[in-house]
């Protein structure tokens, strides 16, 4: 009679093995770039406490930071993650980009130091290609204002932030053409 009893122990402390296991597992499981994704559509920002949203914004941060370079680049390019960005008080983007940006510029770094030289001098030049745009509607802003106004056009060297400087006699004019000008560096950013 003791024989059954036996393995029906044995049997369901293998099935609670297994479970425990798995759960385990799940728990422990390095995020993807879909995982990152699907939180970001189950997790709107809109809506949540400043407690809920600095704890989003955190999960999102940390599985950002346990993704490797090119599933980062897949969650930006996919743009997902824009649009949980625009809805952040100006304080938590800030605080966003201070949680993740090291990560990604140390993960940028290595990705470029493991290029062959030949890799690296290929991905500078389209780089550079990429930027074109940019530097197209610059130059063009300034032959159109010509010696009545000037136009200033940098990234920050601390921020992921671009600045527009445009001085000139029409403000109207001066809007659009700034508008034109990060759109520009928006359609570069999106290659």
């Amino acid at each position: 009679m003791r024989l059954p009893w036996i393995k029906l122990v044995i049997i369901l402390a293998g099935i609670w093995a297994v479970v425990g296991g798995v759960i385990y597992w799940a728990r422990s499981a390095k995020p993807t770039p879909e995982g990152v994704v699907r939180y970001l559509e189950s997790h709107p920002i809109s809506g949540a406490s400043e407690a809920e949203r600095r704890r989003m914004m955190e999960k999102i941060a940390d599985q950002l930071n346990q993704l490797n370079y090119e599933q980062r680049r897949e969650v930006r390019m996919s743009r997902k993650l824009d649009a949980f960005f625009r809805a952040l008080p100006p304080d938590d983007q800030t605080r966003f980009l201070d949680l993740t940006l090291p990560t990604g510029f140390k993960q940028m770094m290595d990705a470029l130091n493991k290029m062959t030289p030949e890799k690296r001098k290929e991905f500078v030049a389209k780089a550079l290609e990429d930027m074109k745009k940019l530097q197209e509607a610059t130059t063009r802003v300034q032959k159109e204002l010509g010696r009545n106004g000037r136009v200033l056009v940098r990234w920050s060297g601390t921020e992921p932030k671009l600045r527009v400087m445009i001085e000139g006699p029409d403000e109207s004019k001066i809007r659009s053409w700034a508008h034109e000008l990060v759109e520009a560096a928006k359609r570069d950013m999106a290659h």
